[in-house]
């Protein structure tokens, strides 16, 4: 398997190493003890490009985005980001905010500045935040209530936090969780949206393969290492199975033709 993982590899992401990149990820291995979460995986996202990262319950999609975020240590490999830590917007899957708590549009947005919950908000801030609310199509919402919103719309909200410092990359961590069909689609054009117009590179963590293969420019297949770095089409059968590890698992794509 790794002769055929490697050579799929090489057909994707590495031919696109030699010209300019937004993030690299080279040999990546990181271990928990004497557990290996992550064992030298390497991919590369293009400037303004969408890539997907697809992969079973336990492959490490989460401890790679930690890595890309510098929250757990590297023991092998490298991470190279062609811009600063304030260039990078993060969405998490999990929202950690008791949506009880009487929080405005505004308060939570904010806090894509700093990392302490604001007390008072100046002019300027709240400028940027109708910026940030107006480019996610929540114009006018800044002093609503977090309580008050649906999921779609909080989900929307996470992302203008995100987008408050301009970044060059924007990770998302399962971004239609919690989302209906129609919030979903309405996510992923924004997400759309924001890269064809805005210039934004997007990594995001999906089990939607569906939206991998339609809005992604590129798919990362991964457990613990990589399975196949490419465009779109690199979703078949053959790397799905090799990646779930079971032919019984079901990949309704319509596409998936090998």
């Amino acid at each position: 398997m790794k002769e055929m993982n490697q050579n799929v590899q090489d057909q994707g992401a590495g031919a696109s190493e030699a010209g300019p990149h937004c993030l690299k990820v080279e040999g990546l291995t990181v271990r928990f003890g004497r557990n290996v979460a992550i064992e030298n995986l390497s991919f590369t996202c293009l400037p303004g490009s969408w890539t997907a990262v697809i992969g079973p319950n336990g492959s490490g999609k989460s401890t790679l985005l930690k890595a890309i975020l510098g929250l757990v240590d590297v023991d092998h490999g490298t991470v190279e980001l062609s811009c600063t830590e304030a260039g990078i917007g993060y969405v998490p899957q999990a929202k950690t905010l008791d949506r009880r708590f009487p929080a405005t549009v505004v308060e939570l947005v904010s806090t894509g500045l700093r990392p302490r919950w604001p007390f008072r908000i100046p002019k300027e801030v709240r400028k940027k935040v109708e910026i940030c609310l107006e480019r996610v199509g929540l114009r006018g919402y800044s002093r609503h209530l977090l309580s008050d919103l649906s999921g779609g719309e909080l989900q929307r909200v996470y992302l203008a936090r995100s987008l408050i410092r301009s970044p060059a990359l924007v990770i998302l961590d399962e971004p239609a969780t919690g989302l209906d069909r129609s919030g979903e689609t309405d996510m992923y054009e924004l997400l759309d949206q924001l890269r064809q117009q805005q210039g934004a590179t997007i990594l995001m963590v999906t089990h939607d393969l569906d939206a991998a293969y339609h809005h992604a420019t590129h798919v990362l297949i991964m457990n613990r290492t990589t399975i196949a770095a490419g465009t779109p089409d690199c979703l078949t059968q053959e790397n799905l199975k090799a990646a779930f590890g079971h032919s019984g698992h079901e990949h309704p794509v319509g596409m998936l033709h090998h």
